[in-house]
């Protein structure tokens, strides 16, 4: 929801103060999902409220769900723009994976949502409603969010401020309640983000996409490598580390032939040292890309070097491949188009604007 729309509206009516928060107990706390369900506000302003500001800021266009019990939900903003998030269950835990952005700009080559291209960064709002919505689902089958992944459509880091403002609504114990470390944020190196969170009082946790040990193959991978060299990622990394004692998640696909030899295992190794950096080793679901996942004795092998060098290392399963809801799989076609769409609109008012108005 746009609150800050809500709060102006209700301080423009005269409503008292108290209501404000009513409403935001109602969405974060209650799960609301319109205003006949704030029952704590007269009738009257819940119909004037509804006339005035739609309570979800997000449109829910389809619901998915898989044979492993994933729930995908496919949203659009209120100006057009396609949004994904995913619910995944893991043993007795629901995490949430919601999306920063709709596409990403980055163009890894791994990743469905990088051909997307990048739509437009999403409001706080649209992010916290990801996982309001989700947890309502959730809800009615007695289960509840657990965990909430800033790991959907987009680089986190790219939208840091409402990236940041979702998780301290989803952390406010007033609100949704989930604990911080309950909350992670997935970056694909974008160090000046990693460099602000280091300074950040909000004690989430920081996930690095990394799937290569050098600068060479990291390139191919990932074109973000060429503005963030290795050195600086992990500099950044360090300083994070430093700052908050806080230990790194490093996500690592597992491509056949590509990334998964002993060789490379080694020099993974040698680039995270021993301490502070768990690595997570990643399946790779198919994304429409010539990459194959690595095989369960390779991805065997991998693990067994970084553990012998001292490093911990997890192999993560992959959760909702049938319905495309697994990691590197989200994406919807139309979210650059309609951005240029956009921007051609605007300049055409602004032209028709500037025009004397004989030549209107």
């Amino acid at each position: 929801m746009d609150l800050e729309r809500v709060n102006a509206l209700m301080e423009e009516w005269g409503e008292p103060g108290y209501r404000q928060r009513q409403v935001y107990e109602g969405v974060m706390k209650g799960l609301a999902g319109d205003y006949e369900q704030l029952t704590p506000l007269p009738a009257a302003l819940r119909r004037r409220l509804a006339d005035a500001e739609p309570l979800r800021q997000l449109e829910t266009v389809e619901s998915q769900r898989s044979d492993d019990g994933t729930i995908k939900l496919r949203f659009t903003t209120r100006d057009g723009f396609p949004v994904e998030a995913v619910a995944m269950s893991h043993r007795n835990r629901r995490t949430v994976c919601v999306s920063s952005q709709s596409g990403c700009p980055l163009a890894c080559t791994f990743c469905a949502t990088g051909s997307m291209g990048l739509g437009r960064n999403l409001a706080a709002g649209e992010i916290a409603e990801q996982v309001t919505v989700l947890a309502a689902m959730l809800r009615e089958q007695g289960e509840r969010v657990s965990n909430v992944v800033m790991m959907g459509m987009g680089e986190p880091f790219l939208n840091y401020d409402a990236v940041l403002a979702a998780c301290r609504t989803l952390n406010d114990p007033a609100g949704f309640g989930l604990g911080a470390r309950q909350i992670a944020i997935s970056t694909a190196g974008w160090v000046p983000g990693i460099e602000r969170l280091a300074a950040e009082p909000l004690q989430v946790k920081l996930a690095l996409s990394l799937h290569a040990p050098n600068d060479r193959l990291r390139t191919e991978l990932m074109p973000i490598t060429r503005r963030f060299p290795l050195a600086k990622l992990i500099a950044a990394c360090r300083g994070y580390r430093a700052a908050t004692r806080r230990r790194i998640f490093v996500e690592y696909l597992m491509l056949d032939r590509i990334n998964d030899s002993d060789r490379l295992a080694d020099q993974l190794a040698d680039l995270l040292g021993r301490d502070g950096f768990h690595v997570n080793l990643i399946a790779y679901n198919p994304t429409g890309s010539d990459y194959r996942a690595s095989s369960s004795t390779r991805v065997a092998g991998f693990a067994a070097v970084l553990e012998g060098r001292g490093i911990s290392a997890s192999y993560r399963r992959s959760h909702g491949q049938d319905i495309d809801a697994a990691c590197g799989q989200l994406a919807v076609k139309g979210a650059s188009e309609l951005r240029r769409k956009r921007a051609r609109d605007r300049r055409r008012a602004a032209h028709a604007a500037a025009l004397p108005a004989v030549h209107r």
